[in-house]
């Protein structure tokens, strides 16, 4: 098991920036690809970023891609995304996840997680 906790989220106003982070416990944090979805109200839960255990070729989702960093500190078992240049479009709850499979890239699919973190409120005002 895998326990994941999100921190960080708030209200910040266009062009601002906030640093989530995903604490997680409970088994060798290294071993886990790891990602950023989020859900805005009325749709469905998106694809933000993911990183493989070894941080390079982290993934985006085009419309978070040059404004949003996905990093991870495997000492400290701890996962963050500095997002910069916010809009009011990327108002949502943010996820943080974790998967033990083995793929040659992050799945993009909340499917191909087991684990999830309770999730924080990021709403971002004009």
């Amino acid at each position: 098991q895998v326990q994941l906790v999100e921190s960080g989220g708030g209200l910040v106003q266009a062009g601002g920036s906030l640093r989530l982070s995903c604490a997680a416990s409970g088994r060798t944090f290294s071993n886990y690809v790891m990602g950023w979805f989020r859900q805005a109200p009325g749709k469905e839960r998106e694809f933000v970023a993911a990183i493989k255990w070894s941080s390079s070729n982290p993934y985006y989702v085009d419309s978070v891609s040059g404004r949003f960093s996905i990093s991870r500190d495997n000492a400290k078992n701890t996962m963050f995304l500095q997002m910069n240049s916010l809009t009011p479009e990327d108002t949502a709850v943010y996820y943080c996840a974790a998967s033990s499979g083995r793929y040659a890239r992050p799945p993009k699919s909340a499917s191909g997680y087991e684990y999830w973190g309770q999730g924080t409120q990021v709403t971002v005002s004009s």
